[in-house]
């Protein structure tokens, strides 16, 4: 280093200073951190001070030793032997002979760092060693565990006495080999290796542990301390989760199957509840106090699964009824707590509750037993009942008339199996009692005529003589004129019968070709539900028969329209596959795509969209039925539950199945609430018409009324409820219309319009 009082000397000039960088001479103060300035080492060096002339620059070499300094003779041995010695004694709990600061320092030599560290793991290792075999053959017991709990938390302070006396090496030669574990790694490594991963000791160790976790699930007081003490352990040897959680986990699923099952036959509901949440709250505060973290989501989701999961409808079964019936609200606020906690378990409880309320609703008014066998058929009772029954059932209007449809169609639609023809004819009287409270018939009336087209037009109805007999209990208690279009869709369907008699003659005497059965229902408008025609692309054979078939029934009907209407169609296909030929009973859309590989193997959901014109969601539904139900005549590519953009499909040359014929069912859309909401609409609109139309009936006959009367004479002819402000209107719109105007002089006074 050159300094220089007056002259300046410019950044670039050579520097004369010689550092050696030999570390043989380096100082390290017993914190085992060498000192440093300007980024050298400080080093012990001879220097000479040269000072020629006054005001010259003073010059200060710093050299080396010319010669490495010398280690006393059997320097290494002896400093090995004082730490051997100190590690031996810390091992065996006894006294160290020297002060911890000089045996810091005998670690602090570098160049023997590596041997150190090789001798150090050799101490430790042959320790460790000597304590497996009084494991191996100690029975399981508590007293066991205690003894591995010892020996871990013996080793644990040893390594961190050892780690201590060792730390210069651990931070310098350790820190600068990646290869090698730390110190306390090390001790770690030996301990699994020697004594855990010893498969007697570990299947004894998990085996004690799960066994104390059994017993304090069956009540017993047990050592908690302890347990967390041996599962920590696990966890810092890394194995917790391969050698304990797994195994402990299907001991928890194991002993919660067998104890759900146990239970739900002898508790009743509202105490199996109790018990599961005392379970889950045992289970989470074994998870605080000492398993490990991780464990808590499998934990818990394994005691929900088999205590609850497993158990929905059978609990729901048994004691939902129960506890609505007895208003018990804290037991049923556990109920949907619990069952919350389970995927799927909300949606379990929704339906059961709605079962109940239509239970409740429908079955349960239906009180005449009560009053027959316990109140003595007492008239009072009798008439008390039916208005209280009028009055319960009206309270949200037009709700009931729509329940009650959608039940009456549930009991006559094909598949009902709960009953025999005389106790569905006994079911249907029932229903009829509540039919006769509601007011709002012509909602009923609008959901029915719905649901009995599906059952007509599909072959879907269970009895035609149920039908018959429900369509006569509802024109005797309402009238001809209640059931008129319901007796045009009966009489509908009878002369379709007769004309396809007629057509197949007409087709005989015409000696058309082909091998193709047209069948056809002609649906009066007026009578049936209102369909959106949906136009698609029909094969030629196809067309050709429609063509024929309208140019013979216009020949006999003149003046008529006919619309197809592709959505209500169906048809049978005869397929041939590996394992032979069957018939398919399928939709017209079915139809569509399945022949469509007849002239293909493979096409996408847009070719055959193009190729059929079917409506999207539509077709996607279609395809759905086809290749992703029970029987999978199609296969999709990829295979997954939905119909996406993109997917490619395929004829499924390996369909099986035991039957000859098969009915492929076309996976139907929920009834949506915009749906509903447009039966309910339609109804209200043609409320209005019934409303506009019995006014001006009574205006013309009566020709001046006052607003009073007409009121009263109104709502006697009506046969559905109405809002006086409504009525108000639908008089008013009248008044606007011409048919009708207040009187001059008296302005609560009507008079008819002629």
């Amino acid at each position: 280093v050159q300094t220089e009082k007056r002259s300046r000397t410019p950044r670039s000039s050579p520097a004369s200073l010689e550092v050696s960088d030999q570390k043989t001479g380096s100082m390290f103060l017993p914190g085992g951190v060498g000192h440093h300035a300007n980024g050298l080492t400080k080093t012990a060096a001879s220097g000479t001070f040269s000072n020629s002339k006054p005001g010259a620059a003073k010059k200060l070499v710093i050299k080396n030793f010319r010669e490495k300094p010398k280690l006393p003779e059997n320097y290494t041995q002896e400093t090995w032997q004082k730490l051997k010695e100190a590690v031996e004694a810390i091992q065996n709990s006894t006294s160290i002979k020297y002060n911890l600061e000089e045996l810091y320092q005998c670690c602090c030599l570098y160049d023997i760092s590596a041997k150190l560290y090789k001798q150090l793991r050799a101490v430790c290792e042959d320790h460790i060693k000597a304590q497996i075999d009084q494991f191996r053959e100690y029975p399981l017991c508590v007293l066991f565990l205690k003894k591995i709990d010892k020996c871990w938390q013996d080793h644990c302070r040893q390594m961190i006495m050892i780690r201590s006396i060792f730390l210069f090496l651990d931070r310098t030669y350790v820190l600068q080999n990646s290869m090698l574990p730390s110190i306390w790694d090390m001790g770690l490594e030996l301990f699994r290796f020697y004594i855990i991963s010893d498969l007697k000791v570990q299947s004894k160790t998990i085996d004690g542990i799960l066994l104390l976790i059994e017993r304090e699930r069956n009540g017993e007081a047990i050592d908690r301390s302890l347990l967390r003490s041996l599962l920590s352990m696990l966890s810092d040897l890394q194995i917790y989760q391969d050698s304990f959680e797994q195994r402990f986990l299907e001991e928890t699923n194991r002993l919660y199957a067998a104890e759900g099952q146990r239970l739900m036959q002898e508790r009743e509901v509202p105490e199996y509840l109790h018990h599961v949440n005392k379970r889950l709250e045992e289970e989470a505060d074994r998870v605080i106090t000492y398993l490990d973290q991780s464990t808590q989501k499998p934990l818990i989701a394994t005691v929900e699964k088999q205590l609850l999961g497993e158990h929905l409808t059978a609990t729901l079964q048994k004691g939902l009824t129960h506890l609505l019936d007895e208003n018990r609200i804290q037991d049923l606020s556990l109920l949907y707590q619990l069952f919350s906690r389970v995927r799927g378990g909300v949606q379990v409880l929704l339906q059961h509750w709605i079962e109940y309320i239509k239970v409740r609703y429908v079955s349960r008014i239906l009180v005449d037993h009560i009053i027959d066998v316990c109140f003595m058929k007492n008239e009072k009772f009798v008439n008390a009942m039916k208005e209280a029954f009028e009055t319960f059932i009206n309270k949200r209007p037009n709700k009931p008339a729509e329940l009650i449809a959608k039940h009456v169609d549930s009991k006559l639609r094909a598949g009902n199996k709960e009953a025999t023809d005389e106790e569905l004819e006994k079911m249907l009287d029932k229903i009829m009692i509540i039919f006769r409270f509601i007011y709002g018939k012509d909602v009923f009336e609008a959901f029915y005529k719905k649901d009995l087209a599906k059952r007509l037009l599909v072959g879907k109805s269970a009895s035609v003589d149920a039908e018959k007999s429900m369509l006569s209990k509802l024109k005797h208690e309402c009238g001809a004129a209640f059931t008129s279009k319901l007796e045009g869709m009966f009489k509908d369907m009878e002369l379709s019968k007769d004309i396809m008699v007629q057509f197949k003659q007409y087709m005989q005497c015409q000696n058309i070709p082909g091998n193709i059965e047209l069948t056809v229902n002609i649906l009066t408008m007026g009578y049936w539900p209102t369909y959106v025609p949906m136009e698609v692309h029909l094969p030629p054979e196809m067309v050709r028969l429609q063509e024929i078939f309208k140019t013979f029934y216009l020949g006999k009907h003149s003046g008529r329209k006919l619309q197809w209407q592709s959505t209500l169609g169906h048809c049978v296909l005869k397929a041939e596959f590996k394992e032979g030929k069957k018939e398919l009973q399928v939709s017209l859309f079915q139809t569509l795509v399945l022949l469509m590989f007849n002239e293909g193997e493979e096409f996408t959901l847009e070719e055959i969209k193009l190729a059929t014109g079917i409506e999207d969601s539509e077709l996607r539904r279609t395809l759905q039925s086809l290749a992703c139900g029970k029987a999978r005549v199609l296969t999709k590519i990829p295979k997954s539950k939905d119909v996406e953009d993109g997917d490619k499909f395929s004829c499924n040359d390996d369909f099986k199945h035991k039957l000859f014929r098969i009915k492929i069912n076309q996976i139907q859309m929920k009834e949506t609430v915009e749906e509903q909401a447009s039966t309910t609409e339609r109804v209200f609109q043609d409320r209005q018409y019934q409303i506009d139309a019995a006014i001006v009936r009574i205006m013309k006959m009566r020709k001046t009324l006052s607003h009073n009367l007409l009121m009263s004479e109104v709502y006697n002819q009506l046969k559905f409820p109405v809002k006086p402000a409504d009525l108000k209107k639908r008089i008013e719109s009248l008044i606007d219309r011409d048919y009708m105007e207040r009187d001059k002089e008296n302005s609560n006074q009507y008079n008819y319009v002629a």
